[in-house]
């Protein structure tokens, strides 16, 4: 009889304890809030008959390589509009914005005079400047990448000097404060006479064999002085020279062209209208913009790829969500993140009925995990869905900030804007080099992350409850504080006024 009774009271207070936890937690996955049938098709669409490498294929071999402002890129985005009304996307348009000036690469031609004579191997950087026309002797010299403080007292050291830039010592400063003053360093050498500058993207070594990696070296920046990447190979042996004691004398002939002014650029729009909140919006996309030493397959190809291929797969599916998925492909990106900042500003009258958004920028790997962009009181609500998936491949998440691509300026609005972080060990050899083309990435491996993009979007514009709203600016600052964001913001000028004065009205007074 007394286990009896136990066996009630313990019924009863599981019963109990039940209630309240379905009381306190309203989070459900696809098999609670009615949206499984739905993904199921999709998922169907996606992994038995995806288009993603379809398109990735015509991108990489029919397009090509993509800079922004350039010819190609305008070509890309055509491509990208075409191929959103071919699958019945509606409101497909371009909307435009401004790049602060264009830039074109010429030639990059390095020889090693002494102590014996042989070809370098260089690429410039982007958005950097040139030699003389026919290309000049220098001796090589050396300034520590860790000590620019020192190194930058002495500018005229460096006239009629090609210099490299080494890393010496322990760094006295974060790596966003070093990238910073390197580029002071950059304009302070092109003052003082430099011929030009091994720097890579920030002073760092190619990774790869025989690779170069090209790249921008701040957030819309320019530099008269030619900056390049060198091979790993041909930059160790300049720094084995110069440990012996030796001063290597190289020639220099790097040509490239700017504009005079600004040049036009557009992101690609094209829409899954939702059936019910229509004015609810879901982004959706990767950057359309490549850089041009191979296809810009991985970066960000397989973006842009996996965002039409999600597209086609839910349209396939004869699914329509609750709200709206807006599938964007932006350009500007590698410049700094100029397609996606110029979103922000000019629907922001909208940015109150966005969602979030959703980007895969991160290479060529199956997806490992969704970053939530700041947004921990979102994790709860999202973790059923990770559950829902599992089958597919398990993929973890977290509420990381991603600063490197799209999903930013949707973060700094004080919305999710949710990285599909990749597993991609390649991808530094593939990163802005020639090695960036279609052999890179497995159709496998695409199909799948296109596929849990488009299951990832539908949940989220589909399922009752709404995802998520923004922010204030005031919890935004303190998310971005929190995550240690505010540092690379400042110092790349991207701090906006409206979040210094929060951040000074939130001081402690002395």
């Amino acid at each position: 009889m007394r286990k009896i009774f136990a066996a009630i009271a313990a019924a009863a207070l599981i019963g109990a304890l039940s209630l309240r936890a379905a009381d306190k937690s309203t989070a459900k996955g696809p098999e609670e809030d009615g949206t499984k049938p739905a993904l199921v098709k999709i998922a169907g669409e996606g992994l038995l008959d995806s288009h993603a490498y379809q398109y990735l294929t015509e991108l990489s071999d029919d397009v090509g390589s993509r800079v922004t402002g350039s010819a190609q890129a305008q070509k890309a985005v055509e491509w990208g509009m075409a191929k959103m009304r071919a699958m019945g996307l509606e409101n497909v348009h371009a909307e435009k914005w401004q790049l602060w000036r264009g830039w074109t690469r010429g030639t990059a031609q390095a020889e090693l005079l002494t102590p014996i004579r042989r070809p370098l191997h260089i690429d410039a950087m982007g958005w950097t400047g040139s030699t003389p026309a026919g290309g000049v002797d220098g001796d090589l010299v050396t300034v520590n990448l860790f000590d620019l403080d020192n190194e930058m007292k002495n500018m005229s050291r460096f006239s009629g000097k090609v210099v490299l830039v080494v890393m010496r010592g322990e760094p006295n400063k974060s790596f966003i404060q070093l990238f910073v003053q390197l580029g002071d360093f950059l304009r302070a050498a092109s003052k003082a006479g430099a011929i030009a500058v091994i720097g890579g993207q920030g002073g760092g070594k190619a990774e790869g064999l025989n690779l170069t990696h090209t790249g921008i070296l701040g957030f819309d920046a320019d530099f008269a002085v030619p900056v390049v990447s060198m091979t790993a190979e041909d930059q160790g042996q300049l720094e084995r020279y110069i440990a012996r004691g030796l001063t290597p004398r190289v020639h220099f002939n790097v040509q490239n062209t700017f504009t005079s002014g600004p040049v036009e650029s557009a992101n690609v729009v094209g829409e899954i209208r939702g059936r019910e909140n229509p004015e609810q919006v879901l982004v959706v996309g990767g950057h359309l913009d490549s850089w041009d030493l191979s296809e810009g397959s991985t970066d960000n190809g397989m973006g842009s790829s996996c965002a039409l291929g999600a597209a086609n797969a839910i349209m396939r599916s004869g699914m329509k969500p609750r709200r709206t998925i807006r599938f964007v492909l932006f350009t500007g990106e590698e410049q700094g993140l100029d397609g996606s900042f110029a979103y922000v500003k000019q629907h922001q009258a909208e940015m109150a009925n966005h969602l979030g958004s959703l980007i895969l920028d991160n290479g060529q790997g199956p997806v490992r995990s969704f970053q939530l962009g700041g947004r921990d009181d979102l994790m709860e609500a999202f973790r059923p869905f990770l559950t829902s998936i599992a089958d597919i491949r398990e993929v973890k998440m977290d509420d990381k900030v991603e600063d490197g691509t799209d999903t930013l300026p949707f973060s700094m609005a004080g919305l999710p804007g949710i990285n599909m972080d990749q597993d991609s060990p390649d991808y530094k050899y593939t990163h802005h080099s020639a090695a960036d083309a279609l052999e890179a990435v497995k159709p496998d491996v695409l199909a799948q992350d296109s596929t849990l993009m488009a299951l990832a979007a539908y949940w989220i514009a589909d399922r009752p409850e709404r995802f998520a709203t923004p922010w204030s600016p005031e919890r935004t600052v303190k998310m971005l504080v929190g995550q240690h964001q505010d540092g690379m913001l400042k110092a790349f000028g991207l701090w906006p006024k409206a979040f210094a004065e929060i951040e000074k009205k939130d001081a402690p007074s002395n």
